[in-house]
């Protein structure tokens, strides 16, 4: 017999908001009051610089609830945010939710949500501290708020980058996209014929960078190990040509970026031969890969330059020169963003 599932007006706002903070427990120690009153509490450290981001994901935009279990979408809009800390150069500490579902949504369903941002928030360490919930006349929109702290002067922004800086990136890239891709096309046989099962065994990782993405706080914190501070920093959220282009404007200055020096992993190149796309262009234009895109000072290269999980991609240049991408053969063309954008 299938478990009984409570409608979500049932027990109400306040019911809903006490279940869900029964399993959210605090971690940092400037979290001095969380969930329950009109506002939480948060004391920085002295000597702290407080960063903050918000991001909205909306349903049939953003998620596509027909392949994206609510656990994984959880963990997602939590890792998301935490991204664009990590991309200040700072850490996240705190966090609040804001959420509108509509009258299809369980209570169940709305915890099983909540169950992946508690998971997001111990990978992080982050302390989800508040928030609002409300009804909707569709379907489901998520709202996150994230604080972060970083050392006085030394939160990292787009803005910094010098002509000669090295052009790096963290991980590898176009994932994202071609799990997309495979998730698509599994939803449209399944619509096709409703016996159809997924078949899903063969893109493990691609389906997982897609549905479940890590924000690299690992990379904030190896850096400062190695003594680097990075002079520009942003996530790679809409594509690599778009935050390169990102990064080239706020700091004034032009780009070099090489084609054949751009990470791909296996499972990538493999699924990108098989729905016939170009892996280069899935790389550079696929977006949600949440990789970091940094630029160091060329004296830092030693220090860079062995590192198992960061890949210099190219250089800054003058402005004058352009931002351009530098094929195998050494032609360059001019870099275009054709990425994601909201509207």
């Amino acid at each position: 017999m299938s478990e009984k599932l409570t409608p979500l007006n049932a027990i109400g706002e306040f019911a809903l908001i006490r279940r869900l903070q029964a399993g959210i427990s605090t971690r940092q120690p400037g979290t001095v009051l969380g969930i329950g009153d009109d506002a939480a509490i948060i004391r920085p450290t002295a000597g702290q610089d407080v960063v903050m981001t918000t991001d909205l994901l909306v349903e049939g935009i953003h998620f596509d609830l027909s392949f994206c279990p609510l656990r994984h979408l959880g963990y997602k809009a939590v890792a998301v945010n935490v991204s664009d800390v990590a991309a200040m150069n700072a850490l996240p500490t705190q966090l609040v939710v804001a959420l509108s579902a509509g009258p299809r949504f369980t209570v169940e369903a709305i915890e099983e949500l909540y169950a992946g941002m508690r998971l997001a928030c111990e990978a992080y360490n982050v302390d989800l501290v508040g928030g609002d919930t409300t009804a909707s006349r569709g379907g489901l929109t998520l709202g996150i708020t994230v604080l972060g702290e970083v050392a006085a002067g030394e939160a990292v922004r787009r803005s910094g980058g010098q002509p000669t800086d090295l052009l790096c990136v963290t991980g590898d890239l176009g994932g994202a996209f071609l799990g997309l891709q495979v998730l698509e096309r599994e939803k449209q046989a399944f619509m096709a014929d409703p016996e159809t099962q997924p078949e899903l065994a063969n893109y493990e990782y691609v389906v997982q960078r897609q549905l479940r993405p890590e924000a690299r706080l690992d990379i904030v914190h190896e850096l400062r190990e190695r003594g680097i501070q990075p002079t520009s920093m942003i996530d790679i959220s809409d594509g690599l040509a778009s935050e390169v282009l990102h990064l080239c404007t706020a700091s004034g200055t032009g780009a070099r970026v090489f084609t054949e020096f751009l990470p791909l992993a296996n499972p990538t190149l493999e699924a990108a031969a098989e729905f016939n796309l170009d892996p280069l262009t899935c790389a550079l234009n696929g977006g949600e890969d949440y990789e970091l895109l940094f630029t160091v000072p060329v004296t830092d290269h030693e220090k860079i330059k062995n590192h198992p999980d960061i890949t210099i991609i190219g250089h800054l240049t003058d402005k004058s020169d352009g931002t351009n991408l530098v094929t195998k053969a050494g032609q360059a063309v001019p870099l275009q963003a054709q990425g994601w954008t909201s509207f």
